[in-house]
């Protein structure tokens, strides 16, 4: 074997390594800033008086009625998980892994183009908003492409990514119903009427499945370069 094909055999063995050594704190990362804004959102949720809901404890278990929310906890766990074992191949933890991926980039590009200008926070509100609405999804997106893990996407887990967002927007559409309240003016069924909140839940449902049909292409074609 000739010096350079020896070098080059080494640099692949060792990539792994290295990957998984850059992986680990990046999980890590993107955990912590999940925690961190989802603990703002509540603690800013319970104190903010002029909300829909009248006690505290309402207010703070509300947040989590939120897409926004709910997503960057499926990112959290599976990134937790990642920044422990890094190389994970269970379905169950692929669909999750993919779910959350597809569900955080909805969550930043709803946000970021229909959203962000009907909110002017300052302070903790602003500091724990940019957290889980621009730098986890930034986190997420830029860690999926980087460091994957590669190889737990298909055809199936696309679908099945779908299950949580399909049962947020079931579960939001029925509690809406009981206490008169939406989280997002998309699915207002109040403004909207019903036609008008299940048409754009069809159009979010078709955005999530591209998104995950097109990262399980884009996933196939990042594993041709994994050593």
């Amino acid at each position: 074997m000739s010096g350079v094909e020896q070098t080059a055999a080494v640099r692949v063995s060792s990539d792994p390594g290295r990957h998984e050594a850059w992986a680990r704190p990046w999980f890590a990362v993107t955990s912590c800033c999940v925690v961190g804004g989802v603990a703002l959102s509540v603690y800013t949720a319970a104190h903010n008086h002029a909300g829909h809901f009248h006690t505290p404890v309402a207010r703070a278990f509300n947040t989590f009625a939120f897409f926004t929310v709910d997503s960057n906890l499926i990112v959290g766990v599976t990134t937790l998980l990642l920044a422990l074992k890094p190389r994970r191949t269970s379905s169950f933890f692929a669909a999750c892994r993919l779910m959350g991926v597809v569900a955080i980039t909805v969550t930043g590009l709803v946000y970021h183009v229909a959203l962000a200008s009907l909110f002017d926070l300052q302070g903790l509100d602003q500091l724990g908003n940019q957290l889980v609405h621009t730098v986890v999804p930034i986190l997420s997106v830029v860690g999926w492409l980087v460091f994957g893990p590669r190889r737990l996407t298909s055809g199936r887990l696309a679908l099945w990514s779908l299950v949580f967002p399909v049962a947020w927007l079931g579960f939001t559409l029925i509690r809406g119903a009981v206490v008169h309240w939406y989280p997002y003016p998309f699915i207002d069924v109040t403004a909207l009427g019903y036609g008008g909140a299940l048409l754009n839940c069809a159009w979010v449902s078709l955005l999530l499945l591209g998104l995950a049909a097109g990262a399980t292409r884009l996933d196939r074609l990042l594993d041709r370069g994994d050593p």
